[in-house]
């Protein structure tokens, strides 16, 4: 297991010393190659400012690139990915007009292919960026997201690090509590979010500190303070719909189900997520609503097959819903693939489950070990590795995972927390 620099204490980080890495399914920080992009409205302003501009000066490889970096932020605001096709033209515009020295542009298309999961092409055009500015810091978080997702440990540690010394900001911080939760930090964690926060002066990044911070809460189990979070997050940006989808979560580990299933309907219907379309099913399902449940995965699939269109390739997530709510051969297929392209914790975690419903157990015992390789204290990926074990025979490993899996948080997910209450009332001396 990487060890993370020595920079990265509590008291480095509140001085403002800290190592950064990248941020995964959690909802990601803004990625366009600006330092502040606009929000909502604004974003919408600023996009047809610069339509208009470019109507009269198609020429500017300047405002080609900008504009590009607007859609990319659009589409991660609203979920639309129609917006890519958009943003790659007007970037590859750009690079057309300057092919030499254009940081934005290729910064932007480092971005573009972040957002479209595409994380090996995402890295080679950081660097291209980066071997024309060296200093250009919105390149190396571009590059730090990058090499997080491929896996490449090593390669997210130097590039965090030099993120940070050029830039130890929000961006930077945030960064950095992904990372250290992921290493079993999340006091670390916490720390670098406040840290994030005292250093954001927009509400939209206030909100998304906000958000994390509860995330944090959420995944130690305590939910109530989670709820206070991410409703905080939402004084702050009533627009953050990653705290709207966060209070539903909270709120449906709490037995609120009705507010639960009112927050994620609204969640969705700002911003049709797959995560969210997922999550509202198993709710449903969870609750007995069998043709609620049954229709939250149409649209799921709707929205995956929509985003795979505009260049997306996304298949863990689908192989994730697949596993449970599908075809568990389809799943491997799909996540043996993924983890080809990538050796993130979050792939690894998802193979193993999914070889698991297909009965190939032995097999998935060793995805589950590289996912929890870091020492992340994460409930799903010990209940699956528990059930693995159980199904292997090995009965008291399985118990001490499922045992953890439910102290670290009781109420992970409304349909396989009660599934792990049951497999370790089972396996009870």
């Amino acid at each position: 297991m990487r060890r993370l620099p020595l920079l990265l204490t509590a008291a480095a980080l509140c001085a403002g010393l800290a190592y950064t890495g990248g941020l995964t399914d959690p909802p990601p920080a803004p990625a366009t190659p600006r330092a502040a992009p606009p929000a909502g409205s604004a974003l919408a302003a600023a996009i047809g400012t610069d339509q208009q501009h470019l109507r009269a000066r198609p020429d500017d490889a300047a405002a080609w690139a900008r504009l590009g970096g607007e859609y990319v932020e659009q589409a991660r605001l609203t979920a639309d990915a129609s917006y890519y096709p958009k943003a790659d033209e007007a970037l590859h515009r750009s690079l057309t007009l300057a092919p030499e020295g254009n940081t934005d542009a290729l910064t932007g298309l480092g971005a573009l292919a972040n957002a479209r999961h595409l994380f090996a092409e995402a890295a080679d055009h950081a660097r291209r960026a980066l071997d024309a500015a060296p200093l250009h810091w919105q390149a190396w978080a571009v590059l730090t997201d990058a090499r997080t997702q491929l896996g490449d440990d090593a390669g997210a540690t130097d590039a965090a690090q030099h993120l940070l010394d050029l830039h130890p900001g929000t961006a930077s911080f945030t960064r950095a509590a992904y990372e250290l939760e992921q290493h079993g930090r999340p006091e670390d964690a916490r720390t670098a979010l406040q840290r994030a926060l005292t250093d954001a002066y927009d509400p939209a990044d206030q909100a998304f500190c906000r958000y994390q911070l509860a995330e944090l809460d959420r995944n130690s189990g305590r939910t109530e303070a989670a709820l206070d979070g991410y409703r905080s997050a939402l004084a702050t940006d009533p627009a953050h719909t990653a705290a709207l989808a966060g209070q539903a979560r909270a709120e449906a580990a709490l037995g609120r189900t009705d507010d639960a299933l009112a927050h994620y309907a609204q969640a969705v219907a700002k911003v049709p997520l797959p995560q969210y379309l997922l999550e509202l099913g198993e709710l449903h399902e969870s609750l007995g609503h069998t043709a609620q449940a049954a229709e939250q995965y149409r649209l799921l699939r709707a929205e995956a097959d929509l985003a795979a269109a505009n260049g997306v390739v996304d298949d863990l997530t689908i192989g994730q819903f697949e596993a449970d709510h599908g075809d568990p051969a389809t799943a491997v297929r799909l996540l043996r693939a993924e983890w080809d392209r990538r050796h993130d914790v979050l792939v690894a975690d998802a193979l193993a489950w999914a070889l698991h419903r297909t009965g190939a157990d032995r097999e998935a015992l060793g995805y589950t070990g590289l996912a929890l390789a870091h020492g992340w204290r994460n409930a799903p990926f010990l209940y699956h590795r528990g059930e693995i074990e159980r199904a292997l025979g090995r009965t008291d490993d399985a118990r001490t995972d499922l045992s953890l899996a439910l102290a670290t948080d009781p109420r992970f997910s409304p349909l396989q927390a009660p599934r792990a209450r049951a497999a370790l009332t089972a396996l009870a001396p």
